[in-house]
C-alpha cells in the first residue's frame, strides 16, 4: 500500500510509520519544512496539500498534532492545541474527498470525546457528554473528517488513550517522580484511566489500515479498564519504589485548569469494536502494559 502520513515525526507517528515500512509500505510524510526523497510538502494553517499525493494513495493518516504538555491556563496553547489537530484533519479530509480514488482516511482522535462517564462501560456506541475542554477538541476533531466519509472514503476514527512506552510523554513526565518516591495517586484514584501498550496502537492502526472494510470510531485502549489507584500502584510497582501521595482533587483543578477533567474524569473505555473485528491484544491490562514499558 502507498500511505500518506501527517505527524510522523512525532512518537506515534515514528514508531508508525517505522512498522509499516517494515511490512513492504510505501509510506510518503507529509512535512512542513523542505520536503526530502520521498516525503511531500504542505501548509495545513493555509490548506495546502498536494492534491496529486492524496490520490496516488490508499490511505492517508493523521497523527498530528501539538504535545498535550503545556500551560493549561495559556490561552494560545490551547489554541494551538486545538488548531493542531482540527486544521491538519480538515485539509487531508477535505483533499480525501476531493480525490477520484477515495483512499482510506485513519484519523487520530482522543477518549476525550466521551467526556466524564463515572463507572459507566462505554463502547464506540456510548455518547459524548460534558463541555470539558479537551471533549470539545475532540468533538470538532472528528467532525473535521466528516467531508471524506459523506464522499464516500472509509474512515476510521482513532479514540486513543494515554500509549504507555519509554518515549511517550507518559512515561517522560511520571517515571522521575515515581523514582524519588513522589509518585502519587490522583484524587481519590477511584475514576478510570485507560491506557494501551504502544505495539498495541500500532498493531491495532495498521489492521484498520489494511482492512478492506472497517469503519467508524474505534477505541484503542487495552481490554481490561483500570482505575487510576491501579494504574499508580503499576507504575509504581514497575519502576521499584511505591507510591503513597496523592494528590487532592482541589489542587489538581486549580493546577490543571481547563485541562482538570482529563486527569480526573472517568473513562471506562473497552475496545468493543476493535474486539469484533478479531483484534488480539498481546497486553491486556495495566501491568501487562507497564511490564512491556519497561521491559529491557
Amino acid at each position: 500500500m502507498q500511505i500518506v502520513i501527517a505527524g510522523s515525526s512525532g512518537f506515534l507517528g515514528s514508531h508508525l510509520t517505522s512498522a509499516l515500512r517494515e511490512r513492504g509500505h510505501d509510506v510518503i510524510p507529509l512535512v512542513r519544512r523542505e520536503a526530502g526523497a520521498g516525503e511531500s510538502r504542505w501548509e495545513p494553517y493555509s490548506g495546502q496539500v498536494d492534491q496529486g499525493v492524496i490520490d496516488a494513495a490508499d490511505a492517508v493518516v493523521n497523527v498530528a498534532g501539538t504535545r498535550l504538555l503545556g500551560n493549561p491556563h495559556s490561552a494560545k496553547y490551547r489554541r494551538n492545541l486545538r488548531d493542531s489537530r482540527v486544521f491538519t484533519t480538515s485539509v487531508l479530509a477535505d483533499a480525501v474527498a476531493a480525490s477520484a480514488s477515495r483512499p482510506a482516511f485513519i484519523a487520530q482522535n482522543a477518549s476525550a470525546w466521551y467526556g466524564d462517564h463515572g463507572t459507566d462501560v462505554l463502547t464506540e456506541d456510548s455518547d459524548t457528554r460534558g463541555d470539558a475542554f479537551m471533549t470539545r477538541v475532540a468533538r470538532e476533531w472528528q467532525t473535521a473528517t466528516e467531508p471524506a466519509s459523506r464522499a464516500g472514503a472509509r474512515v476510521c476514527l482513532l479514540r486513543t488513550v494515554p500509549v504507555i512506552h519509554p518515549d511517550s510523554l507518559t512515561l517522560k513526565v511520571l517515571v522521575p517522580a515515581f523514582r524519588i518516591g513522589l509518585g502519587a495517586r490522583l484524587g481519590d484514584g477511584q475514576h478510570y484511566f485507560p491506557v494501551i501498550s504502544l505495539r498495541d496502537w500500532v498493531d491495532a492502526t495498521t489492521l484498520l489500515m489494511e482492512s478492506d472494510t472497517a469503519a467508524g470510531p474505534f477505541n484503542l485502549c487495552s481490554p481490561e479498564p483500570a482505575t487510576n489507584r491501579e494504574f499508580t500502584d503499576a507504575f509504581a510497582d514497575a519502576v521499584g519504589r511505591r507510591a503513597r501521595l496523592f494528590v487532592p482533587a482541589p489542587v489538581l483543578r486549580l493546577g490543571a485548569g481547563q485541562l482538570a477533567p482529563e486527569t480526573l474524569g472517568s473513562f471506562r473505555i473497552e475496545p468493543a469494536a476493535l474486539t469484533s473485528l478479531g483484534y488480539e491484544f498481546q497486553d491486556r491490562d495495566v501491568r501487562e502494559v507497564m511490564g512491556r514499558a519497561f521491559a529491557g
